[in-house]
């Protein structure tokens, strides 16, 4: 029997890392050739891996949470020649960057890459970093800028869309997604009603039962599932939580008899735990510093005056129809621009990347085609990319390509802002909390309801003027009574 090490392979999404969410097996357990090896979590989805070979498991590199790099070990088998192997030089569907095949480059035994919890900084495990992990984070970085996909602005990434099936784990049909959802919401997946084809565990059975405990069942497949379980370094990181919780809760700046006191600095007793980013958070961490970076931003601000409004309005199709028109009037804002080559290219179709809040990060699903679409169309269209963000189902195709962006952020609080422009897009719309104010007319005042607007424009690929004349096309289709 020889000996094989498996490689994290590049899971499509054109990102240089991913987080372990789930263990299919354990050490020394026996696995067929592709069955589920592990459910990891990228920026856009999370996914099963599954084995590359029929064998013996002797290790397994990390544990649930760990963030593993591409190309560096993620496991290592006996091979069981007795049983069903790929024939050599098949093509698995999976490569790493430099183009080689899963598992084509065994590391040394110690080459296993996890996030530390000292610093928050990701470490190679056994030996010190060497000079050839800046060259593999310099290729990773080339493979994002050359790829064509995106969770926030425009990191690059596959186009390829990935459709996940339902495996069966632990007695439960789910697919990761799913699994992924109920081990944030602390529900035992094993003990909830599917009630999609077949007896598979929907995102909305998961969501039910973690709203509401009564509709959990006895646990199916042989006990609790493993998704509900808490892993030793979460177990040992509540202890830890606990413990500086309680230090933290005697801080006062009051004295025992309740009079003001003169405290020590807060750095004395100040506690948390570093906590390592992943999927779309750390997704989004690069986009953004990759955005400062390249982009010379410049803010104009206003307010649209709604005063004309008759009866009522969608708001967020009224400012998708203002963007459009201000797109037709001055083209220049509805174009991409290429920092490098000094090239713009202006576009026929408007497509808006509209921003997505979520507790996992920010997504920017595209709204394709939205010059074509009536006010219903744009009212669908968002409710169908909103629920396949929340649940994780959305293809990567969907999370690039667009053209201009929106962040409607008044629907929360906030009057003015200077939304991040993500190239190669060189422009942002953002829309500010609705108000009431007082305005001048002739002959007196009256109060108008008007909405604060911020267009952010990358300065290299757009002038002042075309940027102000954008802004006023936008305010003049919003000010229309319907």
């Amino acid at each position: 029997m020889s000996k094989k090490t498996f490689n994290l392979p590049d899971l499509g999404e054109g990102l240089p890392d991913a987080t372990i969410v789930e263990w299919y097996v354990k050490e020394g357990d026996t696995i067929k050739l592709d069955e589920n090896l592990v459910s990891m979590e990228t920026a856009k989805a999370v996914v099963d891996v599954p084995s590359p070979v029929s064998g013996k498991v002797l290790k397994l590199s990390g544990a649930s949470g760990d963030v593993i790099i591409t190309g560096h070990m993620l496991a290592e088998f006996e091979m069981d020649m007795s049983m069903p192997q790929r024939a050599e030089g098949q093509d698995t569907g999976h490569h790493h960057g430099g183009g080689h095949s899963v598992g084509s480059q065994d590391p040394m035994p110690d080459d296993r890459v996890v996030a530390s919890t000292e610093g928050g900084a990701i470490k190679a495990e056994g030996k010190p970093q060497p000079e050839d992990a800046g060259a593999n984070a310099s290729a990773a970085a080339n493979a994002e800028r050359e790829d064509s996909g995106t969770v926030v602005g425009a990191m690059q990434s596959s186009d390829a869309v990935r459709s996940e099936a339902a495996v069966s784990s632990g007695g439960v049909k789910a697919v990761p997604a799913v699994r992924a959802t109920a081990r944030k919401l602390k529900v035992d997946i094993s003990r909830v009603r599917g009630t999609g084809p077949d007896g598979v565990v929907t995102m909305a059975d998961v969501k039910a039962a973690a709203a509401d405990p009564s509709l959990l069942g006895p646990a199916s497949g042989g006990g609790a599932s493993r998704a509900s379980e808490p892993s030793p370094h979460a177990r040992t990181g509540a202890v830890e939580t606990r413990g500086v919780s309680g230090e933290g809760s005697s801080r006062s700046t009051l004295s025992q008899s309740g009079k003001p006191m003169r405290t020590q600095p807060p750095s004395v007793t100040a506690s948390g735990q570093p906590e390592q980013l992943k999927g779309v958070r750390r997704n989004m961490a690069r986009v953004m510093a990759d955005a400062h970076a390249q982009v010379v931003p410049t803010t104009l601000v206003d307010d649209a005056d709604l005063h004309a409004w008759r009866g009522k309005q969608d708001i967020t199709a009224r400012l998708i129809r203002a963007i459009v028109h201000a797109c037709r009037e001055v083209p220049a804002l509805n174009a991409w621009f290429d920092g490098k080559a000094l090239t713009r290219t202006l576009h026929p179709h408007v497509d808006i990347g509209i921003a997505v809040d979520t507790e996992d990060g920010l997504f920017v699903p595209a709204l394709r085609n939205a010059d074509m679409l009536d006010g219903k169309g744009v009212r669908a269209a968002i409710k169908r990319l909103r629920s396949q963000v929340e649940d994780r189902s959305i293809p990567s195709s969907e999370l690039s390509g667009y053209t201009i962006s929106l962040s409607n952020f008044g629907m929360f609080a906030g009057r003015y802002a200077t939304p991040v422009v993500v190239p190669p897009c060189v422009a942002i719309v953002g829309a500010g909390k609705l108000s009431h104010d007082v305005v001048a007319v002739i002959g007196g005042i009256e109060v108008h309801r008007r909405m604060p607007i911020s267009l952010t424009f990358d300065h290299r690929a757009c002038t002042g003027g075309e940027a102000a004349r954008f802004l006023a096309a936008l305010l003049d289709d919003l000010s229309q009574p319907n």
